[in-house]
Order: structure tokens, then C-alpha cells, then sequence
């Protein structure tokens, strides 16, 4: 299933739709990959605005529990 998501890293903001089923870690690959983030950043962890928690960038959104909409920021 794919999800809308926001992702905030760097106080840069990026709209992505993703696969549920990838890693939350390869999701911010594909963006750095584009130039939609800078290179040097990869945080390990996020906060989930939707479930008010902190997520792991190495577990799947889907394990993470992060649903359409949410808006993970990134915990530098």
C-alpha cells in the first residue's frame, strides 16, 4: 500500500508517496539520491506527529505504524 507522506530534515520539507513496505531509511535515500535532501544527513530516528513517537529509520513504515499523511521529523 503506498502513503503520503511529509518528511522534514535540516528544516527542508519534502511530500513523498511511498510503498508502506520499504524502509523508512530508503525512503530518505531516494530523496538524497534526487537532490531533495543534502548528502551528509541521514538521522536514525524521527518523530511521528501523527502517533506522537519516535521512529526508527531502520523498521519499515509500516512496522513504524507511520499511516498516510504523517509527518515525520527528523531527530538530529
Amino acid at each position: 500500500m503506498f502513503i503520503n507522506i511529509t518528511i522534514e530534515v535540516a528544516e527542508k520539507h519534502r511530500d513523498i508517496r511511498i510503498d508502506s513496505e520499504q524502509k523508512i531509511s530508503e525512503g530518505l535515500a531516494v530523496l538524497r539520491y534526487s537532490n531533495k535532501l543534502p548528502m551528509g544527513v541521514s538521522p536514525d530516528y524521527f518523530h511521528s506527529r501523527l502517533n506522537q513517537k519516535i521512529v526508527s529509520a531502520h523498521k519499515t513504515f509500516s512496522d513504524e505504524r507511520v499511516f498516510d499523511g504523517d509527518v515525520l521529523t527528523a531527530i538530529l
